[in-house]
């Protein structure tokens, strides 16, 4: 394909090389991180697959800012005119005609000309406002996405074994046929015997395992006539470190729930990522694209779809936006539209006075949710900054408060109001609007199960070493799936940063009785057996917690938390339920 370079040629050519430079820069250190994550699990080094997720966070956002430098230093592009941009737009696209990784380069783009540009010029002639190449059929030169397996002479049995061979992992299993048996019979259970074999059968393996925590997931799906059916199988180190299929996956729904937000992103070694995702697309067909990208650690491309999405969702919607259901946060102001499934969330300019806490902090906050395991119970957000919104599309409520309590977070252009720093997440059911339904509607088991998820919550944070602060029931939240997750994060504390203490007993009745503190109390002293007092003021909710979570009272429990992190333990989190390990049958494995 031959480019006309035009008046500033050389130039333009010269920063489209320079910008593809920076892509190819990061997403190699991307990969080399991700492949990395093999030899970690082998290893067993799970304090090291915590610190290379943290580290994997700042990858994108380092590399847009060296390019950026460069191109400030070498080509003096901030007095650039929009002709000149248009023309590198052109010639970058020109340099993604045989990528790998199209669709990542083109939001690459974006981010370093939106770090240069006006928002003036944030449209289609400048940037990939569109996506320009079609990520369809897009081939691996190394390694393929997926690898096909038939069922030969030794049938379904050898080809599992096969497939479990060519992950190569240097550590041998404790037994190997033991699992694919199981495998294969829980698979024989799910679907109340094995199908007749058509003549297309053939099993699908994506060639790289899903690297997270304490675990790989080996991914796929089994074709059979016109039928699919997916599966996901973790592979885990017993206690003396060999390995051990723990289960095997075959709902849908299930293997969703890896890819929960709500959990650590994974390490996946992809040469073409956009692969992976119609592959994932293929299994999980109600799980976004922008979620897939999200949690296979290409967090700036799953915003990028999110926000086509978002945009694609406000042309064909008449909603307004309304503040969030719920008790009005002290710290952030919370607003949803209610035919889209997320809330807006955006940091006050003046927090209640019970809040000592500043802006800064409350972005260090949700930052460190990203780089920490969130084991499932805290929402995962995706950060954005000068978001155009339609401002007729704002009911008036929104708007006053707005004016009132966010005044320097917003601008008016126009028909735009322009929101300048905000966090999107997930919609849930406040777990305070649950109970009060649950309760109104007399069921004593969806009470019960709440209060259960709620106390298991608090206990699994403590266990990755989160103390979520603020425990009232207002910030937590119901998924669809019934599984209370936190997202109030501007409290948050490391667990071995924290000091859980036992209230001291009282040198007298009359002390202990005049409501005063009778002991010094530092910043971050924590007395859990006020707990009680503070959560539990409804006796059937506090009998309820007392029967399954009566130990997050005590500061022992917390204490005794705390030491097993200090010791460097890593607790092991399922992200399915443990009636399904193969262990309840095999108690030598656990």
């Amino acid at each position: 394909m031959k480019i006309s370079v035009g008046l500033y040629g050389t130039n333009a050519h010269q920063i489209a090389l320079a910008m593809i430079q920076g892509f190819n820069r990061h997403y190699s250190l991307f990969r080399a991180t991700s492949q990395a994550a093999k030899a970690r699990f082998e290893h067993g080094d799970w304090l090291g697959v915590h610190q290379a997720v943290k580290e994997r966070i700042r990858f994108y956002d380092d590399r847009v800012d060296e390019c950026v430098e460069r191109l400030d230093h070498e080509f003096n592009v901030r007095h650039l005119e929009p002709p000149t941009w248009q023309q590198i737009k052109l010639l970058y696209i020109g340099l993604l005609l045989n990528h790998k990784q199209p669709e990542l380069a083109e939001t690459f783009f974006n981010s370093v000309t939106t770090r240069i540009l006006h928002r003036d010029y944030f449209h289609n002639d400048v940037l990939f406002v569109r996506p320009t190449l079609s990520t369809e059929n897009l081939e691996a030169d190394n390694d393929p996405i997926y690898r096909s397996y038939y069922a030969k002479a030794d049938g379904l049995h050898g080809a599992m074994r096969s497939i479990i061979a060519d992950f190569h992992w240097q550590r041998p299993f404790a037994d190997l046929a033991r699992d694919v048996d199981q495998v294969y019979r829980s698979i024989s259970h799910f679907l109340q015997g094995i199908p007749r074999r058509e003549v297309n059968f053939q099993i699908q393996v994506l060639a790289s395992a899903f690297y997270r925590n304490k675990a790989a997931y080996i991914i796929g799906k089994a074709i059979n006539g016109a039928a699919e059916y997916p599966f996901a199988i973790p592979v885990l180190h017993d206690a003396d470190g060999r390995l051990y299929l723990d289960t095997v996956l075959l709902d849908a729904w299930r293997i969703g729930l890896l890819f929960s937000l709500s959990r650590a992103y994974f390490m996946v070694d992809m040469e073409v990522p956009s692969g992976y995702v119609q592959f994932l697309r293929s299994i999980m067909p109600n799980k976004p694209r922008s979620e897939i990208y999200v949690m296979l650690g290409l967090g700036k491309q799953g915003k990028t779809m999110f926000f086509r999405d978002f945009i694609y969702h406000l042309h064909h919607s008449e909603d307004n936006f309304i503040m969030a259901p719920g008790i009005r946060g002290m710290v952030m102001l919370v607003f949803t539209l209610p035919s889209f499934p997320y809330v807006f969330k955006i940091i006050k300019d003046v927090f209640s006075a019970a809040k000592n806490t500043d802006k800064a902090t409350v972005k260090k906050k949700f930052l460190l949710v990203k780089q920490v395991d969130r084991v499932g119970r805290m929402a995962d957000t995706l950060e954005f900054s000068n978001v155009a919104f339609p401002l007729k599309r704002f009911a008036d409520e929104v708007l006053s408060e707005l004016r009132t309590v966010a005044p320097s977070c917003y601008e008016i252009e126009g028909e735009s109001l322009i929101i300048k720093h905000l966090y999107i997440e997930r919609r849930m059911e406040p777990l305070n609007i649950h109970l009060e339904r649950m309760e109104r509607s007399n069921n004593s088991a969806g009470l019960e199960h709440a209060i259960r998820e709620y106390g298991s919550a608090i206990r699994e944070l403590a266990q990755a070493n989160i103390f979520p602060g603020d425990m009232l029931w207002k910030n937590f939240g119901v998924t669809r799936y019934g599984r209370v997750v936190f997202y109030d994060y501007d409290e948050i504390e490391y667990m071995t940063d924290c000091n859980f203490r036992k209230i001291p007993v009282a040198p007298d009745y009359e002390t202990e009785m005049s409501g005063e503190v009778w002991y010094p109390v530092a910043r971050n002293d924590i007395f859990p057996e006020e707990f009680s007092t503070f959560l539990l003021a409804s006796p059937t909710l506090r009998q309820v917690f007392h029967k399954y979570h009566a130990d997050l009272l005590t500061p022992e429990f917390w204490q005794n938390a705390q030491q097993k992190i200090r010791d460097g333990h890593v607790e092991d989190f399922f992200p399915y339920p443990q009636e399904l390990r193969f262990c309840n049958n095999r108690p030598d494995a656990s």
